[in-house]
């Protein structure tokens, strides 16, 4: 079963292969929303300080029932941060959010801060972030560190750099939005692309090709789309507070044909994400 599987990081650090991704929602129900994901199975929990929502994922990690050392947390720093002093800051101030001793896993959330996405240079900002997290990670607060949102060349300005490269880069992948040189170039220098968003905030249930292809495997959309994106060799991060969607996005264990495969990477590229489209990671700016 997928909630049993796992990746192993550049660093040999193992991270469990579907995580349960928490953005949209709310901090005072994210403590039950961990537990219940928790009590069905999950051991990867995402979240980020952009959120608002670590307080309520570490009381949820706290108190779910599973020892620490058996689940893995990830946070993102928030894209704001391009200074070492700052995220220095950051990091700790996440740490005392949640209530935890230690995170398993901390990205720059992007390398421009949201409000000019994919705008201006911020490539000396990124580095002194990135040393802040490599000085958490050398102090034994996170087990591992890496990116998000990040294209090659963001990525490239680190490795230019640095004493520890990413190990992972959080990416908008999914069927009708799947980066297929970024996610080489990833894999080619052994960062683990985690695709967020695999059931494109649900624009994806809107088409017939997609539900034609899922009925063949008398499976859903959903999972048809989880599944996708684990056999490009990616870590999908379904978001969800209902306990039934979390246990129906665990079942994806069956494989798509490689002919299957193909007609969802060539899906027609989703460019509407309807209330969503004004986030800067779906309009692009």
């Amino acid at each position: 079963m997928i909630l049993n599987e796992i990746y192993t990081l550049s660093n040999g650090v193992k991270i469990p292969k579907l995580g349960l991704g928490t953005w949209f929602i709310e901090d005072d129900k994210a403590a039950q929303a961990v537990k219940e994901a928790v009590q069905i199975g999950y051991r990867h929990i995402d979240t980020a300080q952009a959120y608002g929502n670590e307080h309520g994922v570490g009381e949820g990690v706290s108190s779910c029932g599973v020892s620490r050392e058996e689940l893995f947390v990830t946070t993102k720093l928030a894209a704001e941060i391009k200074s070492y002093q700052e995220a220095n800051k950051a990091i700790d101030a996440s740490l005392r959010k949640m209530g935890l001793d230690y995170i398993d896993l901390m990205l720059i959330h992007s390398p421009q801060p949201w409000n000019d996405f994919r705008g201006g240079d911020y490539a000396e900002g990124n580095r002194e972030a990135w040393r802040g997290l490599e000085s958490a990670y050398k102090a034994g607060k996170l087990r591992a560190i890496g990116v998000s949102n990040f294209t090659q060349q963001d990525i490239e300005n680190i490795l230019s750099g640095c004493i520890e490269a990413p190990m992972v880069n959080q990416l908008l992948v999914h069927a009708g939005n799947t980066p297929f040189q970024l996610v080489a170039y990833c894999q080619s220098q052994g960062i683990l692309v985690e695709a967020y968003s695999p059931i494109a905030h649900g624009e994806i249930l809107k088409n017939p090709a997609v539900k034609s292809i899922a009925d063949k495997y008398n499976v859903t959309v959903p999972q048809l789309c989880i599944r996708y994106t684990l056999q490009l060799g990616t870590l999908p991060l379904p978001k969800t507070s209902n306990p039934q969607h979390m246990h129906d996005n665990a079942q994806v264990d069956f494989v798509i044909s490689d002919d299957d495969m193909e007609q969802l990477k060539n899906l027609e590229q989703i460019k509407d994400y309807g209330k969503y489209s004004a986030f800067p990671v779906f309009s692009g700016k």
